[in-house]
This record gives C-alpha cells, sequence and structure tokens, in this order.
C-alpha cells in the first residue's frame, strides 16, 4: 500500500561532512580558529550512524503497519524482548535534527545564498531522485505486495512539495525532509542571506524560540507550518552547539542551548508519550524519552567540546555519507527485503533483522557511488555559477 500521510515514521535528513569551520572577522574566535586546517569531525560521523540505525531499528521492530505484513506477524512477536528498546529508535530523529542544526549553521557561515543554496541542493536531491525513482519500480513489481502511489503523485513527489501539496509519498520518511526545507529558509533568510554573525545567531535563536513557543499557544496551524515549534527546539540547540563550538565561553550558546533542551524534551514527551493502553502497540516511557533526548544533546554538546575528537577513523567518513541514502531507502525497500529473508527463505528473526540492515547499507552504498558521487557536484558546479548578463 502507499505511505501513509501521517508524521508517524521518523527518519534521517541529509547534512553535509561536518568540519569545523573558519571565524569571520567581527565574531568572537575560538582558541583554534587560526588553523590553516581543521579536521573533519568524524565523531559526527559515528553519532550520525547511530542515529541512522535507531531510525531503522524502529522501522523494522518498533512498530506496526506494513512491517508486519513483511515479517508475516508482528515486530513484537518477532522480537519481544528488544521491541520495548526499538520503540526508542524514533527519537532518532530528534538526536539527527540537532547534528542537523550544528552542521547548517557550520556550513552556512560566511557562505553567500547561492552557495548555501547549491550546496543543499545538492546534497538532497540526486539520491532522492534516484530513490523515489527506485522505490516506485520496485513497488510496481507483481511479485512486490506493496500498492505504489499513483503516477501523478510519484512525480510530485520529484519536487519534495509533495508534504504541503498533500499528494502520497513514495518515500514515507520524507516528512523529515519537509520539515528540514523549512529550516533551511528560515535560517537562509534570517542569518545566510544579512549575513552569519555571532550576534545575528543568536537573535535568530532567540526570537525563533519565542515565535515557536507562540504557535504552541495559538494553535494557528499557518503558524505550525512555518516555525515547526515541535522540530524547532531540536534545530535550535543544535545552532546552540554549534556557537559552543566556536567558543566554549560563550554563556549566550549555553543559555540557547539549555532552553532549547528544556523546551524539546517537553515536545518529545507531548509527541511521543501516552499512558500504557492496550490499544497502542508500544509503549516508552516519559522517562525514557527525555533520556534518549538528553543523551542526544550530550553527544553532541561533546563533540562540541573536543571531548570526541578521538574518535577519528576513517571508515566513520564513509559511514556518514552513507546515512542520507540509507535513510532513504531503507524503510521500504527493508519491508521487502524482510519478507524476502524472513518469509521467502525461512531465515530466524534477528539473522533476518541484521541481514536487512547490511542490504540496505550495501544499497545506500552503491547510491552514493554512483549516483551521489557523479551527479552531486556537478549539481553543485551548475548551480554556483554566477548568471551572466547581456
Amino acid at each position: 500500500m502507499s505511505p501513509p500521510k501521517s508524521s508517524t515514521a521518523p527518519a534521517l535528513p541529509p547534512e553535509a561532512g561536518p568540519r569545523a569551520a573558519a571565524v569571520p572577522p567581527g565574531d568572537a574566535a575560538p582558541p583554534a580558529a587560526g588553523r590553516s586546517h581543521v579536521p573533519r569531525l568524524r565523531a559526527l560521523d559515528a553519532l550520525r550512524l547511530v542515529a541512522a540505525l535507531m531510525v531503522a531499528g524502529y522501522h523494522y521492530g518498533g512498530r506496526d503497519g506494513e512491517v508486519s505484513l513483511a515479517w508475516g506477524t508482528s515486530p513484537q512477536s518477532q522480537f519481544p524482548t528488544l521491541h520495548p528498546w526499538l520503540a526508542y529508535g524514533c527519537l532518532g530523529v530528534q538526536v539527527f535534527f540537532v547534528i542537523s542544526g550544528f552542521v547548517i549553521c557550520l556550513s552556512g557561515w560566511g557562505r553567500r545564498p547561492r552557495s548555501f543554496f547549491a550546496s543543499r541542493a545538492s546534497r538532497l536531491l540526486p539520491s532522492y531522485w534516484a530513490a523515489v525513482v527506485l522505490v516506485t519500480a520496485v513497488f510496481a513489481l507483481p511479485a512486490v505486495a506493496y500498492h505504489a502511489v499513483s503516477p501523478s503523485d510519484a512525480l510530485v513527489n520529484l519536487t519534495l512539495m509533495q508534504e504541503p501539496l498533500g499528494a502520497d509519498r513514495v518515500l514515507g520518511v520524507c516528512w523529515t525532509l519537509w520539515a528540514e526545507i523549512r529550516f533551511y529558509a528560515l535560517f537562509a533568510l534570517c542569518v545566510v542571506l544579512p549575513g552569519a554573525t555571532r550576534r545575528r545567531v543568536i537573535l535568530f535563536c532567540a526570537s525563533w524560540t519565542l515565535a515557536a513557543a507562540i504557535a504552541v499557544a495559538a494553535k494557528e496551524p499557518l503558524l505550525d507550518l512555518v516555525l515547526m515549534p515541535d522540530h524547532a527546539p531540536f534545530f535550535i540547540g543544535g545552532i546552540g552547539l554549534y556557537l559552543v563550538h566556536r567558543d566554549p565561553r560563550d554563556a549566550f550558546a549555553w543559555g540557547i542551548v539549555g532552553v532549547s533542551w528544556l523546551i524539546g524534551q517537553n515536545r518529545a514527551v507531548e509527541g511521543l508519550w501516552h499512558a500504557q493502553d492496550p490499544a497502542h502497540f508500544s509503549y516508552r516511557s516519559s522517562v525514557g524519552i527525555v533520556l534518549v533526548v538528553t543523551l542526544g544533546f550530550l553527544a553532541v554538546a561533546a563533540i562540541a567540546l573536543g571531548a570526541l575528537n578521538r574518535v577519528d577513523w576513517r571508515w566513520l567518513t564513509v559511514a556518514g555519507a552513507l546515512t542520507y541514502p540509507f535513510y532513504l531507502l531503507h524503510e521500504h525497500l527493508g519491508w521487502v527485503a524482510i519478507a524476502a529473508y524472513h518469509r521467502g527463505l525461512g531465515l530466524p528473526s534477528y539473522a533476518t533483522l541484521l541481514l536487512t540492515v547490511a542490504t540496505m547499507l550495501l544499497l545506500a552504498w552503491l547510491l552514493n557511488r554512483y549516483v551521489e558521487g557523479p551527479s552531486a557536484p556537478r549539481l553543485r558546479a551548475a548551480l554556483s555559477k554566477p548568471r551572466r548578463t547581456s
């Protein structure tokens, strides 16, 4: 069947490779700002991979719906011990929004709007277009039991505007891309366009935090659409942690992080907690939700402060590059793989789970190697090239 339109299936959004950035004139610089070469923050790639695997675990064994059709029975019966833990995997998206705030502030600092737009478009679109085509084609096969979306809706999906336009989604997880696009737009208009400075970024974070709180109180759909009160604290918290990365002594940056964590854990509990009820497929305690959100903030904070600089293995760069195509493909093609391995070949549940994750990582590598690798630089160059005027 076609993916549901509700945003209950979290996913991981794409980011640029995390590197420490030079500090523009006029802002307080951290002690290491003058280095000519700053190493890649590979620990951030590692955290991105962890968040991706959290979400995959949730989609394969922590929820109900189409995945139950793939297993033949409820994942709760397939993983009676692991299922309660996998139910918390949906919080990987909140962790990834924190990472996104950190990386977008890093990559947007000192960039012009054209360059910022080109970097985002070239990162999002090539793998996304390929994933939409691939999933649509696989779901259209007679041997696959899931119903593909209509040709018209599939074409709309290529624009990344299916969410606001109300079209069926080819990729159920792409609702988070719509959140990312709105974040990029807000950050570009308020920070990149006028030019990033510490004061401007702090004002942006404070204004967005206040406006998002007003949106909750107003219960106005348009404000919710623009200001994203359920997601804003995580994006803003990530931005605050990037300011901490630039200057660990910045009290305003720590204030942004603290307020964002306080609001973010509440929004996560509001959205994901419910009283224990047999009608619900899975149960998460409020304490567990707060703990996972807190660990996500602490992990990015440790990276921002350099506490995880020793996590510098080269293979993590590859792992970080695979998380976006893995995120795009893993849910729906994972259903197909689970059905083939578990019901077709008769493999045990845990072997099927591990083999499905490995298969999706292999597909992600192929997408990164043969689609994203060749296409992204060309698209970036085409979009970055100044327009000639006659």
